[in-house]
């Protein structure tokens, strides 16, 4: 499987929004508005955590879980 429709995808859905929005895989942290931060992320993890934070953080949670979910990719919002 490919992952790059998803890194496209995941990077221009963050990209639309102001908040902070990382990606955790293992302990590694990865700006998810970075294209080569998710290649190198992506590919070589399982599970992610997702950590929004910023005015629009709500909708930016919505929009980024939609996207995961769209692309099977494994992941759970971390409440902060």
């Amino acid at each position: 499987m490919s992952n790059n429709a998803a890194i496209v995808d995941i990077a221009q859905t963050a990209s639309q929004f102001n908040s902070s929005i990382v990606l955790q895989a293992d302990n590694k942290y990865i700006d998810v508005k970075s294209i080569l931060g998710l290649f190198t992320t992506l590919v070589s993890s399982q599970s992610y955590e997702l950590h929004v934070h910023g005015t629009d953080a709500e909708e930016a949670k919505k929009a980024m879980s939609e996207v995961f979910a769209k692309h099977n990719l494994n992941f759970t919002v971390v409440a902060e």
